[in-house]
């Protein structure tokens, strides 16, 4: 019997409703979570939770709810979490089987909040949309327009429609001014499939852009579908110059300003966001939506990086405690409101940086370093060069597990090295008994970062020698030392990532049209799940 409180089905959606602090988490492999999961538990893996909890739930006494489907990752996560310092976890009654036993909407697929909240404001603002077919004979016409691809850069140069500009979501309002200066100029969104296609156009209706503008229906599954011809390896990307003329900020911002003032977005300064978030009593995100190069190059402490159109499709993600408040930044005044607006309609309590903040303010570079607890004491480690000679030599029993993500293992591994899930070393999901035997094992990952909470775990179930290779494969990699690639040497399934219907599925079309049916649905099950509390200005 589990030494943990359970919480109800009842007690959840109480909380949901109430608006009261509640972080609901699957802690299942990104794959099953994709599967069924209720519409606002967010997917935070067992495998990976040293890394990513401090910084997705940032106040340690907040409410936790787990969940799982009868695997036993629940109570694992439990207890890893108490051991981090959580004061208030709970598992869900039942799991995902009594979440649906007692009646509760499942839902399938990946950011669901945000794809289902996109879904709601076209059903309530009938975002204007052109079909595949229709933007396709503007483009071969040579008609007045310009297709923007409101998607990660990262993305976008994975496809695009031919002849669009990489502008993420975020930066739509500041940059379209200046990207179609001609009121003329028809403006199309696209994203790969409908989300950020309709929220990115509905943005730049809302904020009074001129132009003719619409959201290309169904995005690049769409222009797929109708047999149209993608690009690949693009590299058209905005200008960071874009829109920050004197004239079009100002048309943008007081629009922006507008909207968010609608929405009941509310104002607040630096200081008192971080007073907030050393309050023990309320979960604060703070976030900064400019791009990723803005950030790096100076951004203010305490602040994550989430450029804005990411955060609005990826919300549960970044931040998973749903009644938790968030503030953003930015230095134009358009893109936190922006950003801003559509959480407040997502029942968000969002907050914007109202003041003029100082360069010296913005004193911190680099990347996004989220707190993590201490690796484990004593762990015995090994550099590259000894591990290539304790490899060369078979009679020393050395087995290499690689602990990363399974896309990672898959570019690019150390020969011979077997890839295994950290949440499936333990009961009926042992992978280690399907390995050679081993003398001693090397733990790695990416950075072994990972790998260093792991090592303490393997040795208990083992009772053998384990050593983490110092710097992960990246070291390896940076020491000269050769690499294998494809997917050999997988001891567990690749359930930690969800494959995605545009991905190369063996029913590539098949899975494209159900998954446009399954988006064109969600509007019916937010009605019946009930908890969401969206609504449009």
């Amino acid at each position: 019997m589990s030494s943990f409180p359970l919480r109800t089905f009842a007690d959840v959606r109480d909380a949901l409703l109430a608006k009261r602090e509640i972080a609901l988490l699957d802690v299942r492999e990104e794959d099953p979570h994709a599967q069924s999961h209720p519409l606002f538990a967010a997917n935070l893996p067992l495998a990976k939770l040293e890394l990513e909890a401090w910084t997705r739930l940032p106040r340690r006494s907040v409410p936790i709810v787990l969940l799982d489907a009868g695997e036993g990752f629940a109570e694992r996560a439990a207890v890893k979490l108490v051991e981090l310092g959580y004061s208030d976890v709970s598992l869900l009654e039942g799991g995902l089987d009594g979440w649906i036993r007692a009646g509760g909407e499942t839902f399938r697929d990946v950011n669901v909040p945000s794809k289902a909240f996109g879904e709601f404001v076209e059903a309530q603002r009938h975002t204007p949309s052109l079909s595949a077919e229709a933007v396709d004979a503007l483009l071969a016409s040579g008609d007045d327009i310009v297709v923007l691809d409101a998607r990660r850069f990262d993305e976008y140069r994975t496809m695009n429609i031919p002849g669009s500009v990489s502008v993420p979501g975020g930066e739509l309002v500041l940059r379209a001014r200046a990207l179609a200066p001609d009121p003329a100029t028809r403006v199309i969104v696209n994203c790969a499939g409908r989300t950020r296609s309709i929220i990115g156009a509905q943005s730049l209706v809302n904020a009074g852009l001129p132009n003719p503008v619409a959201a290309l229906r169904n995005g690049t599954i769409g222009w797929t579908l109708a047999g149209q011809t993608l690009e690949h390896g693009s590299a058209r990307q905005f200008d960071l110059s874009a829109g920050r003329d004197d004239r079009t900020l100002a048309q943008s911002r007081d629009h922006a300003h507008a909207l968010a003032a609608r929405a009941g977005v509310k104002r607040t300064t630096l200081d008192e966001a971080a007073r907030w978030a050393s309050d023990p009593s309320r979960t604060t995100y703070r976030f900064d939506v400019r791009t990723p190069a803005e950030y790096e190059r100076a951004h203010a402490p305490g602040f994550q990086g989430a450029p804005g159109g990411q955060l609005v499709q990826e919300t549960e993600m970044f931040a998973p405690v749903r009644g938790a408040r968030i503030v953003l930044f930015d230095d134009d005044g358009v893109r936190a409101n922006m950003t801003a607006s559509w959480l407040a309609q997502m029942n968000i309590e969002a907050y914007v940086i109202g003041e003029d903040v100082p360069a010296s303010a913005l004193r911190e570079t680099g990347p996004w370093r989220g707190p993590r607890p201490p690796a484990p004491a004593g762990q015995q480690t090994v550099d590259a060069p000894a591990l290539a000679s304790l490899l060369a030599d078979p009679a020393h029993g050395v087995l290499v597990l690689d602990v990363t993500s399974s896309a990672n293992h898959v570019k690019a591994h150390i020969p011979g090295a077997h890839w295994i899930l950290r949440s499936r070393l333990r009961h009926a999901f042992d992978d280690l008994r399907a390995l050679p035997d081993a003398k001693r094992y090397v733990l790695t990952c990416a950075s072994s970062a990972l790998a260093a909470y792991v090592a303490p775990e393997l040795a208990a179930l083992t009772g053998k020698p384990v050593q983490v290779l110092e710097g992960g494969t990246a070291a390896w990699i940076a020491a000269g030392q050769p690499v294998e690639s494809g997917d050999t040497h997988l001891a567990s399934p690749r359930i930690d990532r969800y494959r995605r219907p545009y991905e190369g599925t063996d029913n590539a079309r098949e899975a494209m049209n159900a998954y446009l049916e399954w988006e064109y649905g969600l509007v019916a099950q937010l009605e019946r799940d009930g908890t969401h509390g969206f609504f449009v200005i």
